[in-house]
């Protein structure tokens, strides 16, 4: 009786003995080289072409007026207001994406599950319908919409509103980053410096933080960079008010209506420019891990030789 192992040998052998045909071996040969191509056309067309053109509009009429397109008020109120919702919005999310993270990879607790599945929650609810429920809760017909009049705040319409959709559309990013980094590391390390007498903080800034750092810093730079340009949520609860309350996406929307075109790329080539920048920075960690890790591999490859 013919054994499973000489009848797997037998169809291995007539699979390497079988001689391919010309398709195949032209796809070996030409496959990568189609693919790259069509990558490469990809990103040229939808991602460098139309950051070329943004750039090309900006300094269409020179750049005197690339520069004369800052001096409104407006749109330095609007630079300004950006700065300060970004500003405010990101060390909020950072504190509640490591302590989220840390919680959800470090513990078991009741109600983790749903704790993960809110964090997602932006991720799937569009802007819009996020800017909405703040509107529906703060607004002069929400639900504390009476409370907050009689007293004076105002948040909907207002630098407060902007702050909070901002912060709701960008707390996913640092605690995604940080999750599967800290799961993966797991807790043995924590639990070998408390047995050792250091406390709880003594553990996370002298183990855990050093662990997560570059995620930590991706983290800020995409939260950073999803902050600067929010416009869905913003666009809803802002009001638009030109001067007050129109953030650098809004602004730039109001200046291309006006058919004020060379301002608006003008401003456009600021968030160009950040997405760039963030691009650079993002590039720089992964070859800053990399390094750390080889560095880290080195002494172990020796020892095992």
């Amino acid at each position: 009786m013919i054994s499973s192992n000489e009848i797997r040998k037998s169809y291995t052998t007539a699979a390497i003995s079988k001689p391919k045909s010309h398709l195949t071996t032209y796809w070996l040969a030409m496959g990568p080289g189609i693919l790259i191509t069509l990558a490469s056309g990809f990103i040229l067309l939808f991602l460098v072409l139309p950051l070329a053109v943004i750039f090309m509009e900006a300094f269409k009429l020179g750049i005197g007026h690339f520069f004369k397109s800052f001096q409104d008020r407006s749109a330095w109120h609007a630079i300004q207001l950006t700065l300060i919702a970004t500003g405010i919005s990101l060390p909020l999310n950072l504190v509640f994406g490591i302590a989220a993270a840390w919680a959800i990879a470090k513990f078991e607790f009741v109600g983790k599950s749903v704790l993960i599945t809110l964090i997602d929650l932006p991720f799937a609810v569009s802007p819009i319908i996020s800017g909405l429920i703040f509107v529906l809760i703060f607004g002069l017909q929400g639900w504390f919409g009476e409370w907050l009049a009689a007293r004076d705040i105002q948040i909907i319409f207002a630098v407060p509103g902007i702050v909070l959709a901002t912060v709701f559309v960008t707390f996913p990013f640092i605690a995604r980053e940080l999750i599967p980094l800290m799961q993966e590391q797991g807790s043995d390390e924590e639990q070998a410096a408390i047995s050792l007498g250091a406390t709880g903080w003594q553990a996370f800034y002298r183990i855990t933080l050093p662990n997560i750092k570059w995620a930590v810093l991706y983290g800020v730079i995409l939260c950073n960079a999803r902050a600067m340009g929010e416009f869905g949520a913003v666009s809803v609860v802002s009001g638009h008010i030109r001067g007050k309350t129109n953030t650098v996406p809004l602004h730039i929307e109001i200046l291309y209506n006006e058919y004020n075109v060379v301002a608006a790329f003008a401003m456009a080539s600021l968030l160009a420019l950040v997405g760039l920048v963030t691009l650079a920075l993002k590039s720089f960690l992964e070859w800053k891990v990399r390094q750390d890790f080889k560095a880290t591999l080195e002494p172990t490859l020796a020892e095992d030789h």
